[in-house]
């Protein structure tokens, strides 16, 4: 059967931009999602980390790219993984989709994080991701919507993740994403460690960055509040001078 998503004459999917070189629109994707995923980050989207919320941020990051972008897949699909033998991890069928990864999110809003240490936080954010991801909602992009989603789902809940590991190991996390999801009929070959390796990586990072935007932030608040002190005493002085030539002036 031929992939509603590809155009009819060439294995290119189908884009806003008419382009039918699979390089080119790589290249393309690569621009317009990196600045969205940036815009999120600077501006988190509004949501109640359910599926619905899960498809809004696949629709923001691919919205210049697919007309499709945020609409859950409606055919069945694999991808030939080298790091599983040229094999593909089995996708969730269409009709299922909604429900699992429905499923997954519940888990997720349900767990108290609060109450969890940083590597009980980075276990359960590992099984997490795998297995929503696992579900492989979109025809395309992934992997970059569920990391997009779960740094702020995060943020959310008290806990930060350093975006950039993620950024500047791509590759390494898509492939740590397959090998976390390795289940088939014959037998469960999941490897969970490499993925787990990033996010606790990613997560004790986040520590460290908020740890110094405080410091950063006490600064400011400390020069502030030096300022506010200065400008006070030159106020008093100014005041001081003030009075001490009225005293002069009425003797």
């Amino acid at each position: 059967m031929a992939d509603p998503y590809y155009y009819d004459d060439c294995e290119v999917l189908k884009n806003k931009l008419g382009i039918k070189d699979e390089a080119e629109l790589e290249r393309a994707e690569v621009d317009f999602s990196c600045n969205a995923i940036h815009e999120l980050s600077l501006s988190p989207l509004p949501g109640n980390y359910d599926f619905k919320h899960y498809c809004d941020f696949h629709a923001y990051i691919f919205k210049d790219i697919y007309e499709w972008a945020g609409i859950p897949r409606f055919i069945g699909m694999g991808k030939m993984e080298a790091v599983i033998g040229y094999t593909s991890i089995e996708y969730a069928e269409p009709d299922e989709i909604s429900e699992l990864a429905t499923d997954v999110l519940e888990v997720m809003n349900g767990r108290n994080w609060d109450k969890m240490s940083l590597e009980e936080q980075a276990k359960n954010l590992t099984h997490d991701m795998a297995d929503l991801w696992k579900v492989h909602s979109f025809r395309e992009g992934n992997t970059r919507t569920t990391i997009t989603f779960f740094c702020q789902f995060t943020d959310s809940k008290g806990m930060s993740m350093d975006r950039e590991l993620f950024e500047k190991h791509s590759a390494y996390t898509r492939t740590a994403l397959v090998a976390a999801t390795a289940v088939f009929e014959d037998g469960d070959f999941r490897q969970t460690e490499y993925l787990y390796k990033i996010v606790k990586e990613s997560l004790e990072r986040g520590r460290q960055n908020d740890r110094k935007q405080e410091k950063r932030m006490g600064m400011v608040d400390w020069k502030s509040q030096i300022t506010q002190m200065n400008k006070g005493s030159s106020s008093e002085k100014e005041e001081m001078h003030t009075n001490t030539k009225n005293n002069r002036n009425e003797r």
